[in-house]
């Protein structure tokens, strides 16, 4: 990740390979995701990593420091803080998707450059700013196409989302070096109209923040599919200091495998957000039309 060197708390999303498994609808399995952008191949990634899993049946985890319910509260604060300052900048989001071949290296790919922009009332929305490219095999995408990852909430556990959502303390783990806590979040109850998120989120253990999420975005139907005709729907997501003080999404990753015709079809989805700079200031501005909150509150 791109962050200060001045910053302690680097995290560098390469060094970082996680399988989790744990007692939830999702049956998570050993899902292994190496953040990095430049992978050898979608199944089987380099051993040289250490994982840590997390069984069915855990060991009762050591109580946290503080209770766990202030830390929930503390970190759910900070989630609005972080909300409400992201409409406040801009970034360049790229969007790439990757197929990969049979000897498992990439065999095509699609990219999509955004960057929010504000229409003529000054809400802000995310337009695109360069003209997508894509040497994809089997699939043919447009921009549209791509409009549900959008709606993905950057930010799931606010205040205003927590009482819908049942949180189980996990234990502690080390995320590039940081001490973390990890909570599994389920929500109490699903529907047709909202879609609830349901993985696992770590809070670093000083700062009580989110500092990674790991899930999807479940209704009564079950997981949501971000993007149409694609079964992308367990993204692990990182997130960048910015300005010393903000945690903000900047690294989201996917894979799935496309049944095409009895054919098997490895994909990829990476999302990277980069150059974060505050907004002009506008008397005009309000929030944006895809804020990173559920689209149905």
């Amino acid at each position: 990740m791109t962050q200060a060197k001045s910053n302690p708390r680097h995290r560098n999303a390469s060094s970082l390979l996680l399988a989790l498994s744990f007692l939830s609808a999702l049956s998570f399995g050993a899902a292994a995701l190496l953040a990095q952008d430049a992978p050898q191949g979608p199944i089987a990634p380099p051993p040289d990593h250490h994982v840590t899993r997390i069984g069915n049946e855990p060991e009762p985890p050591a109580p946290p420091s503080l209770p766990e319910s202030e830390i929930i509260k503390r970190f759910s604060q900070k989630e609005d803080e972080y909300l409400l300052t992201r409409t406040h900048f801009t970034y360049k989001k790229t969007i790439r998707i990757e197929e990969f071949g049979p000897d498992g290296k990439p065999s095509g790919e699609y990219v999509l450059v955004m960057e929010p922009a504000r229409d003529p009332d000054g809400k802000l929305y995310e337009k695109v700013v360069q003209r997508p490219q894509s040497t994809l095999q089997h699939f043919y995408l447009r921009s549209e196409d791509l409009e549900g990852l959008q709606r993905i909430p950057a930010f799931p556990l606010t205040t205003t989302q927590l009482a819908k959502y049942n949180l189980k303390y996990l234990g502690k783990e080390q995320v590039d070096e940081v001490d973390c806590y990890i909570f599994q979040v389920k929500p109490k109850t699903v529907d047709r109209q909202k879609a609830y998120f349901e993985g696992v989120v770590w809070v670093d253990a000083k700062y009580l923040e989110v500092v990674k999420t790991y899930g999807q975005w479940m209704t009564d139907l079950g997981p949501v599919q971000s993007i149409k005709d694609l079964p992308f729907n367990l993204f692990e997501t990182y997130r960048e200091n910015v300005e010393g003080k903000y945690w903000f999404p900047n690294y989201s990753r996917a894979d799935a495998t496309a049944d095409l015709k009895g054919q098997q079809i490895p994909l990829r989805i990476v999302v990277k957000w980069t150059d974060f700079k505050p907004l002009p200031a506008t008397p005009q501005a309000t929030a944006p039309r895809n804020p990173s909150a559920p689209a149905n509150p």
